[in-house]
């Protein structure tokens, strides 16, 4: 049998595993992009790779100083430990030099084992199961270092090792792929906006009128978000019907917006019950604000988080996105702070936008949304890959299936 020509290894034994460092007593982040990002369990979703963006916040020059001996490089892989144990992501060129938080470990040295088989060795059910074992505490769970060293690593022959991460790394790598297309795409209607909404264009040649938020096109008003939008708000769905055996419809909760992957399921249905579907604008209510188009599939939408919804079809929920971006992140901003921040009814409600007609809305709607249902299509791909890779992983590395027979 093929698992008698494969070896078990301890995770010690095969790298070096290193903590990272909790911020000195005082010591808050900034949402002021500099050159010292710091990494929490929080930023670790279903993304391989690791990449600066804007959900990161980072710490000051002094604060760098005390802690930048716990920084991570380009290509290590790291786990968390504490809170959400066990998820495992590699570390990107833009996060090189980054602080790590004392929640997550860094692997580094990896020796006799191919780095990108361990990767996904501890991302498969046998690496979890491993990693479970060695998880502590009643009250807060939390994965020692000295447990993690004690993990049983199972591999073949380093070459087979390169030829399983290989096939696992096609996958990943096309997945990739359409991340960074779908990135461009929203990059695409983003700078339309601009064009049409903030530069004006295209109504240049127009004549423009003086306004509370200054001067605009001849027709066009201030409004409130109400105008063109209904604000929908998640319903609260009793935890202890909570599953994740896929029994009734993915719950979509904050934790849940930046992955479009929902963890766990409910059959419940509630008066205020709201569904969505990929393509809709939806936004967190607690930390984080940030809008985002919902790309996993259809599900319900938990309490806390709200939904965008055009009143008229013809608009793109694209012009809704871009809309709210900059009301939103600037509600973040003021809201930051030491305790958790809320974003509530009366801050939407105190929204002023510089609004044009309807007949100005269709025509860039209908450009966008070219866009957006390409973005939409592209996501069911890379959703497609990600469970054909996930279907893949236990059973290549249980030795269940053999490489030739996937290739």
């Amino acid at each position: 049998m093929i698992m008698e020509e494969w070896k078990e290894y301890k995770l010690g034994d095969v790298a070096n595993v290193k903590g990272g460092k909790r911020l000195p007593k005082g010591i808050n982040l900034t949402t002021i992009a500099n050159t010292h990002p710091y990494i929490r369990v929080r930023d670790l979703g279903t993304k391989k790779i690791l990449e600066l963006d804007s959900s990161y916040e980072y710490v000051d020059d002094e604060t760098q100083k005390s802690i930048s001996k716990y920084i991570v490089n380009s290509g290590d892989i790291i786990l968390s430990i504490v809170g959400t144990i066990g998820l495992v992501a590699v570390i990107g060129t833009t996060l090189d030099g980054a602080n790590l938080t004392e929640n997550c470990v860094k692997l580094i040295n990896v020796n006799k084992i191919d780095k990108e088989y361990l990767y996904y060795y501890l991302s498969s059910d046998i690496g979890k199961s491993e990693i479970e074992k060695g998880t502590v505490g009643a009250v807060q769970a939390k994965l020692p270092i000295k447990n993690i060293q004690s993990i049983n690593i199972k591999a073949p022959a380093i070459e087979l090792q390169k030829r399983i991460a290989s096939i696992l790394k096609s996958l990943d790598d096309k997945i990739e792929v359409n991340r960074r297309i779908n990135e461009n795409l929203e990059q695409q209607a983003q700078a339309l906006f601009k064009s049409w909404f903030v530069d004006y264009e295209p109504f240049k040649d127009q004549p423009f009128v003086e306004s509370e938020l200054g001067m605009i096109p001849q027709g066009w008003s201030i409004d409130n978000i109400y105008k063109y939008v209904d604000v929908i708000y998640g319903a609260p769905y009793k935890s202890s019907l909570f599953n994740e055996k896929k029994e009734g419809l993915p719950l979509i909760r904050i934790r849940d917006l930046k992955t479009n992957s929902p963890q766990v399921y409910t059959s419940e249905t509630l008066p205020t019950t709201e569904y969505i579907e990929a393509g809709d604008i939806v936004a967190g209510m607690d930390a984080e604000f940030v809008p985002c188009v919902w790309l996993g599939e259809r599900g319900v939408l938990n309490q806390r988080c709200c939904k965008f919804k055009a009143k008229d079809p013809s608009i793109s929920n694209y012009y809704i996105l871009f809309l709210l971006k900059p009301e939103l992140e600037y509600v973040q901003s003021y809201k930051t702070g030491t305790t958790v921040s809320h974003l509530g009814k009366s801050d939407i409600d105190r929204f002023r936008f510089i609004t044009p007609p309807i007949d100005v809305i269709i025509p860039f709607s209908r450009r966008v949304d070219a866009l957006l249902k390409e973005k939409v299509a592209i996501a069911q791909e890379s959703r497609c890959l990600a469970e054909l890779r996930d279907t893949l992983l236990p059973r290549l590395m249980s030795g269940e299936l053999k490489v030739n027979d996937v290739i």
